[in-house]
């Protein structure tokens, strides 16, 4: 059997309209659960044989407490579920129960009845569990008030489920007998083709007359199955916040391990080069110094203060940056008016190594998406890389072409490249190429750390060849004007 409902039937309002209304109270759905499923206790305890309307969640864990009385009580039982037909004629609902599912398949088809509600019903903001029988009548209604949001798209207004519920509980037989009578006039003969609704389709037995309230020890056991199922959700959802807040914790000592880390790879990059000045400013106090050697020490104390200046420049750049990036709005920008000029500053720099430095970037590449200044700054920060690990003589190419989607930016050099197990350590912090014990090329170890990072809020990628002794290419991916900017993760060859 199938039953519809007029779409202007509201529980909630029936119950309001009676004489002196029970006060709704502003509760959570967990307490709706717990007054449910307390409820389904006091029936299967009691093996009361009721009617029940419904019109629940349809997550599973509310219909299994009515799958759990059918399959107790069973046979003389009868469950009206009441749900959204969304394939009736009629516009679609504008709150967050659109779309409900059909959980009918957990009951026995002949002890249950699919009440069908208009996708325009009020009902849509409505759940409810409603008992009837000669020794226990209840209702459980919650209402969820409509909320206006702010910048509503095209003037919408839409149920929030965050917001806590209106939630009316009564066992007055004057209250139910309202909201039965009610439920009784808006059945309607508007049914689904092919659907046969009586003209008056009786929902309980016609002699079938509501308690004025319930016997005292049926109440002393409904609150007491309600202060045990309240106190069970309440244990799980301390367990639930105590997990999280653990979670919490962990990613909190992880991070203060991670920095713990951090600033004790600083201090030891920190003292570094004042353990080198401190040593040259005491061999210059030997008396017997040659003025080689002095000059070779003075030499040692500006290339350490350099690489002092350096680090801690690097340092205060990459701060700087980690701290402002996600402010950083992402600008379009063409590669042809960035990479030439960079280049032409580093040619006197190539020149004096011996390099032939030369670039290829067609004016007619799309634009691409980078934060201000960005695109400079890898460029910047790679083509200094590639002539500082490539010998005298050798070659440093820039070049620049559309593949696919994305405008690749390549660097490649005839320099001394990356041994294969350290190519996963260079956008460490702090990192430096040695190729041998005697070799240490000064820098920061910023450089690549910072490119990774620019990259990464622009939505670009870098992915990295080498070969020991035969040079390096770092290819760059920007995402081109016209699509959105993702992230991309770190490449690695």
């Amino acid at each position: 059997m199938n039953v519809s409902l007029t779409k202007d039937l509201s529980v909630y309002q029936l119950v309001m309209g009676v004489q002196v209304p029970p006060k709704p109270l502003s509760l959570s759905p967990a307490t709706l659960l717990s007054l449910v499923r307390a409820q389904i206790d006091l029936l299967i305890e009691q093996q009361i044989a009721a009617t029940l309307w419904v019109k629940l969640p349809p997550e599973k864990i509310w219909q299994s407490e009515l799958a759990r009385y059918q399959s107790s009580v069973g046979a003389s039982s009868i469950i009206y579920t009441c749900q959204i037909d969304e394939n009736r004629k009629g516009g679609a609902g504008e709150d967050d129960e659109a779309g409900e599912e059909n959980n009918s398949s957990s009951f026995s088809s002949a002890h249950h009845v699919t009440v069908h509600l208009p996708p325009d019903s009020q009902l849509r903001r409505e759940n409810f569990l409603m008992v009837l029988s000669p020794q226990f009548c209840s209702l459980i209604l919650a209402h969820r008030p409509l909320k206006k949001r702010k910048n509503q798209i095209l003037g919408k207004v839409n149920t929030n489920k965050n917001q806590p519920l209106l939630i009316i509980t009564t066992v007055e037989g004057r209250v139910i007998q309202q909201v039965l009578n009610g439920i009784q006039k808006a059945i309607s003969n508007d049914h689904l083709p092919g659907v046969y609704v009586p003209d008056s389709s009786p929902i309980v037995p016609a002699d079938f007359i509501c308690p004025t309230m319930p016997e005292a020890a049926t109440m002393s056991q409904l609150f007491t199955k309600q202060l045990l199922r309240q106190d069970e959700i309440n244990r799980q959802i301390i367990t639930a916040r105590t997990t999280k807040l653990q979670q919490i914790n962990q990613e909190l000592h992880n991070k203060e391990q991670f920095q713990d880390e951090y600033l004790k790879n600083l201090c030891q990059e920190l003292r570094i080069p004042l353990t080198h000045i401190k040593t040259a400013l005491s061999l210059l106090n030997s008396p017997n110094l040659k003025p080689t050697q002095r000059q070779r020490y003075l030499q040692m104390l500006n290339t350490q203060c350099d690489q002092q200046n350096s680090l801690i420049t690097g340092l205060l750049e990459l701060v700087q940056l980690e701290r402002n990036l996600e402010g950083m709005v992402l600008e379009s920008v063409r590669l042809s008016e960035i990479v030439p000029g960079v280049v032409s500053t580093y040619q006197p720099l190539a020149q004096e190594k011996g390099i032939m430095l030369a670039y290829t970037v067609p004016t007619e590449l799309p634009s691409i998406w980078c934060v201000s200044g960005g695109l400079r700054q890898i460029v910047i920060n790679l083509l200094h890389n590639s002539i500082k690990f490539t010998p005298n003589g050798g070659e440093v190419w820039v070049r620049a072409r559309l593949q696919g989607d994305y405008v690749q930016l390549e660097f490649r050099d005839t320099g001394i490249g990356i041994a294969e197990s350290e190519i996963s350590k260079i956008f460490e912090r702090f990192y430096r190429v040695r190729t041998s014990a005697t070799e240490d090329y000064a820098g920061a170890g910023l450089g690549l750390t910072i490119v990774q990072q620019l990259l990464l809020r622009c939505g670009g990628s870098i992915s990295v060849k080498s070969k020991l002794y035969e040079g390096s290419t770092f290819t760059v991916q920007l995402a081109i004007v016209g699509d959105a900017p993702r992230a991309i993760a770190i490449e690695h060859e």
